[in-house]
């Protein structure tokens, strides 16, 4: 069974042989990520992107911040440079990504609907407009979403398996903005993203960090299939459990507590509460590393004993894996 079929076996809670993963090498992963290239939605350590966001950092991390936005006032609007994502050598990378990974589960960008508005308009004027500007603000929401759906019908036909956005939508404790301004503001605009996808045959995925229980039994009505979460103690695994068996959850050890400052012992306990509460033998955990490490304050020695112990846990559940995946 290719890396592809477990994962969409743990997707659909379809019993898969093993634990679907995405860990670093020597260890293997069922999955590729893609997009067009350039990436209308990459977030640089520095420099101008190209919806004319200015990014700078501090250092030590892989992502920067934006420091200059395009959108100032909504006078801006109208002279905003929207990246061409109709010119087909945009899409050359993700063809020949799913030439290369033909077993391999092969997740698409998609622009985010909340993080790249506020990388245009800023966060605290994203926060006002809410209340100031809905309108103005929906249709640069729309705008977003429209992108979306034409991006989710290239990544279709360049063999994509699911899409993914990214958008971090939580503080530590709650929402950054209430869970009833979302709804009325931002979940039709997921919805028609997620429909686009479940309409192309291909899985909605968000990755989404911080405090964000309050609106999953929503993401789940509109169509999501799977959860990033890097963070799950903010919530508590206990809380997220009530999700089981309606969500995958596509998670490390929690990157901020267990994983920065635990000790093995207490990264090899957290793993099998993972496992416990967010999934089960038929699916619904597929366990992964977070990609900037040094950022984190990860060691290597932990995403070893991480990615050991996940291991560990899928023989227990399944036995003896045969066909590891490979790169």
């Amino acid at each position: 069974m290719t890396g592809k079929e477990i994962v969409r076996r743990s997707l659909y809670f379809q019993t898969p042989p093993r634990l679907p993963r995405d860990f670093p090498e020597p260890y293997g992963s069922d999955f590729v990520f893609t997009g067009p290239e350039p990436n209308p939605d990459a977030r640089a350590a520095r420099g101008t992107d190209a919806w004319g966001c200015v990014w700078n950092s501090l250092g030590g991390m892989q992502l920067g911040e934006v420091v200059d936005h395009p959108i100032k006032t909504w006078d801006d609007f109208k002279a905003l440079k929207i990246p061409d994502i109709e010119n087909d050598a945009v899409w050359e990378s993700a063809k020949k990504a799913r030439e290369k990974n033909k077993d391999k589960y092969m997740i698409g960008n998609v622009t985010s609907l909340y993080e790249r508005l506020h990388f245009l308009r800023g966060l605290e004027n994203t926060w006002c407009d809410i209340r100031e500007e809905p309108e103005k603000l929906s249709g640069l929401v729309g705008l977003l979403a429209d992108l979306g759906v034409r991006s989710v019908r290239r990544l279709a036909a360049c063999g994509a398996d699911g899409i993914i956005m990214w958008d971090d939508w939580g503080l530590q404790d709650r929402l950054m903005i209430s869970p009833d301004d979302w709804r009325a503001l931002w979940k039709p605009a997921y919805r028609r993203v997620f429909d686009a996808a479940a309409a192309e045959g291909m899985d909605a995925w968000l990755h989404s960090c911080g405090y964000i229980a309050d609106i999953l039994d929503d993401l789940i009505e509109i169509g999501l299939k799977a959860v990033h979460m890097d963070q799950q103690e903010n919530m508590g695994l206990a809380r997220l459990g009530a999700f089981r068996g309606r969500l995958t959850f596509f998670s490390p050890v929690d990157i901020q507590k267990t994983m920065a400052r635990g000790s093995e012992d207490e990264i090899r306990a957290y793993c099998r509460e993972m496992a416990a509460r967010l999934g089960a033998r038929e699916g619904g955990f597929i366990p992964r590393w977070y990609t900037d490490p040094v950022g984190a304050g990860h060691t290597r020695r932990n995403i070893n004993v991480m990615c050991e112990e996940f291991l560990k846990i899928s023989e227990e559940m399944y036995g003896k894996e045969e066909g590891a995946p490979c790169g």
